[in-house]
């Protein structure tokens, strides 16, 4: 009598059986089309204060540079400290990063350079919550 192999259920979609994961998959979708939103209207924003290229280009470099700047230091950091805890104050300074440029743009106070710095900041906390 020949014995038959386990057969393995797992499919692409098993690990969304799990409450835990899928909460945390959902989530990163939504910040994920944020972070996509947030990219493309700071470029088209951009294009209306300042519109040559390279003030759009430094746009996205002011997204990647702290990235750049900060990921071994970030990685340093969420070793040393409670990454819960470090996850939410960076969320929190990413809120009010993007809360305080969306006041700024509704208010028609923004400036290429405020907009440079409001996106400095914006990846700053970015760079901070990726480890």
């Amino acid at each position: 009598m020949e014995s038959k192999p386990p057969v393995n259920r797992d499919t692409t979609f098993s690990p969304l059986r799990h409450g835990a994961f899928r909460m945390i998959w959902i989530a990163n979708i939504f910040s994920s089309a944020g972070s996509w939103m947030q990219d493309v209207g700071a470029g088209w924003l951009m294009t209306s204060l300042s519109p040559t290229p390279l003030m759009v280009s430094l746009v996205q470099t002011a997204i990647t540079v702290p990235m750049f700047l900060l990921a071994i230091p970030a990685g340093a950091m969420a070793d040393l400290f409670d990454r819960k805890r470090l996850l939410l104050v960076m969320q929190g300074w990413l809120a009010i990063c993007a809360l305080t440029l969306a006041a700024m743009t509704f208010s028609d106070v923004v400036t290429a350079r405020l907009l440079l710095v409001m996106t400095f900041l914006i990846g700053l906390g970015v760079a901070m919550a990726v480890p």
